[in-house]
């Protein structure tokens, strides 16, 4: 089934744009020889448009192999997916990078138009699935610019706040250079070996401290000595 509205006796005049509309064979002969893969009807449309409309996939490869613009619009803004009504070319068009979304100049897309034309129902099921896919790519693809956004701003910010009290980072630094050596006194000693040693330091303070002011610590109402 063909979905271009234009007469095609219209195009007998531009030789390329015939031959997409007869066959390969053709169309192959005027390419090697030189013709413009990319030259117009009357309506901006080219030999992309012209084969893509009648679901000849392998004259779309042909153009596309010879340098056909795949994201040519007509004067209406139409690519060939616009006028595309059939599986295999509309897969090879988005698999090489035509855009499934794209509108025209009245806010259409190719999803749109197939559904005016009144085209089978596998391909609509098929532009459904690929408007679809692309919709999620783009939340995806605009969920992660937000947690990379994110996370730049909290590095941002904590460099800012680094910079503006650089006693606190020293600091911090100091602490957590001490709980490391601290980590690996116990561990190298034992825990009980660290806290006997603990005590043994202790109980000589407390010996330091009554040998010096006479007084035994924490022992109140003592008697005055006698001198």
């Amino acid at each position: 089934m063909s979905y271009v509205f234009v007469n095609d006796s219209s195009q007998t005049n531009v030789p390329l744009l015939q031959a997409c509309i007869d066959g390969f064979n053709y169309s192959k002969r005027l390419l090697e020889s030189g013709f413009d893969p990319n030259i117009r009807d009357s309506r901006g449309r080219t030999g992309l448009h012209l084969a893509a409309a009648r679901g000849n996939v392998d004259i779309c490869q042909l153009l596309h192999k010879f340098g056909a613009d795949l994201l040519a619009t007509d004067y209406q803004g139409n690519t060939a997916l616009h006028l595309c009504g059939h599986v295999d070319t509309i897969q090879f068009l988005v698999s090489n990078g035509l855009k499934i979304d794209i509108c025209n100049h009245q806010g259409a897309t190719p999803l749109v138009l197939a559904k005016r034309r009144g085209v089978n129902k596998d391909v609509i099921r098929l532009l459904e699935s690929l408007e679809e896919q692309e919709v999620k790519g783009f939340n995806r693809g605009a969920h992660s610019k937000l947690e990379t956004m994110q996370t730049a701003e909290s590095e941002s910010a904590m460099e800012s706040h680094s910079l503006l009290n650089p006693n606190l980072q020293q600091g911090e630094g100091v602490l957590s250079s001490f709980r490391t050596t601290w980590q690996e006194f116990v561990e190298d000693l034992g825990f009980w070996r660290v806290l006997l040693l603990i005590i043994v330091i202790a109980l000589l303070s407390l010996g330091i401290a009554y040998y010096v002011s006479g007084v035994l610590p924490f022992v109140e109402n003592q008697p005055e000595l006698v001198h």
